[in-house]
C-alpha cells in the first residue's frame, strides 16, 4: 500500500529533493526510512507506514539507529542529498545549501538567518527579539560553539510527526535532510516532544556518546526549527526563539 502527497503548487524540485533526502538517509544503513515509490513534479508516491504504539526497546533501538544514520557522514556542513543538486525544503519553505568546513557559519548563516526577516514581516517576532537572535548568530558564526565534530547526515526536520513507530522499528518521513550537527536532530526531537526520548538517547549514547553538556545546547540547536516555525506560526514561537537566543547567549565557550 502507499500514499500519495501532492501539490500544484509546489515549487520546482519540491517533491524530488524529498525523495532525494529519503534516498540518502536510507544508504546510510541506519533509521529507516520510508520509501519513495514514485516522485515527479509536484507529487510523490510513498509506501504506506502502519504505525504501532512506541515502547522502551523500539526507542533504543532508534537511538542506536539514528546515531549510525549520523556517522555516515555527509561531504561539508550545510550539503545536500548526494546526488541532488536542486533545492532544499524545510516543511514548505526553502532553504540554502552550502558547502561549509565549518559548522558555526552555516548554521548561523543558512538555517537561522534566512528566517529572521520573514518573521518579522509576518509579526512571528518582535524588533527586539530579532536582535538578540542576532547577538546570537554572531556568537555562532564566530565559532564560539564549533567543537571539531565532523559533519553528520542529519534529517533536518526531525520532529515527532516524522518519527513512524512501526512493527518494523522507528521509519523517518519528510526528511529535510543536509550535512549538519548530530546535536541539531537530538534537539528538535526533544522540542517538539518525541515519545520515549530518554530511551532514544541511551541507544544514540550507546553507539556515539553525546559530548558533555549536550543538554545545555539544546537552545542553540532548536534556534533553527523555532526560526523556521516563527516565520510562518506566530508570535508564540517567535518569544521561544528569542528566549532560546538569550539561552545561548549565557553558554560559555568550550575550552574556557
Amino acid at each position: 500500500m502507499t500514499i500519495v502527497k501532492q501539490r500544484s503548487d509546489a515549487p520546482p524540485g519540491f517533491f524530488e529533493a524529498e525523495a532525494a533526502g529519503l534516498r540518502w538517509l536510507a544508504a546510510a544503513g541506519g533509521t529507516r526510512v520510508a520509501r519513495a515509490v514514485d516522485v515527479r513534479a509536484g507529487r510523490i508516491e510513498l509506501e504506506r507506514i502502519g504505525e504501532v504504539p512506541p515502547t522502551e526497546e523500539a526507542a533504543e533501538a532508534f537511538g542506536r539507529s539514528l546515531a549510525r544514520m549520523h556517522d555516515a557522514g555527509a561531504p561539508a556542513f550545510g550539503a545536500p542529498p548526494e546526488g541532488w543538486n536542486g533545492p532544499l525544503f524545510i516543511g514548505r519553505r526553502q532553504m540554502p545549501s552550502a558547502r561549509e568546513r565549518t559548522w558555526g557559519a552555516f548554521y548561523a548563516r543558512d538555517r537561522v538567518l534566512p528566517f529572521l526577516p520573514v518573521a518579522l514581516e509576518a509579526g512571528g517576532i518582535s524588533s527586539a527579539g530579532a536582535v538578540v537572535v542576532r547577538e546570537a548568530c554572531e556568537r555562532i558564526a564566530a565559532g564560539d560553539f564549533d567543537d571539531g565534530e565532523p559533519p553528520a547526515r542529519i534529517h533536518g526536520d526531525l520532529w515527532a510527526g516524522n518519527v513512524l513507530w512501526s512493527e518494523e522499528g522507528v521509519t523517518l518521513i519528510d526528511p529535510a535532510a543536509h550535512g549538519g550537527h548530530r546535536e541539531t536532530d537530538l534537539a528538535m526531537l526533544a522540542l517538539f516532544g518525541c515519545p520515549r526520548l530518554d530511551a532514544v538517547v541511551a541507544g544514540y549514547d550507546a553507539v556515539h556518546p553525546l559530548r558533555a553538556g549536550w543538554r545545555d545546547r539544546i537552545p542553540l540547536h532548536q534556534l533553527h526549527p523555532l526560526a523556521v516555525h516563527a516565520a510562518g506560526h506566530g508570535p508564540s514561537y517567535g518569544r521561544a526563539l528569542e528566549q532560546a537566543a538569550r539561552a545561548v547567549l549565557d553558554l560559555a565557550v568550550p575550552g574556557e
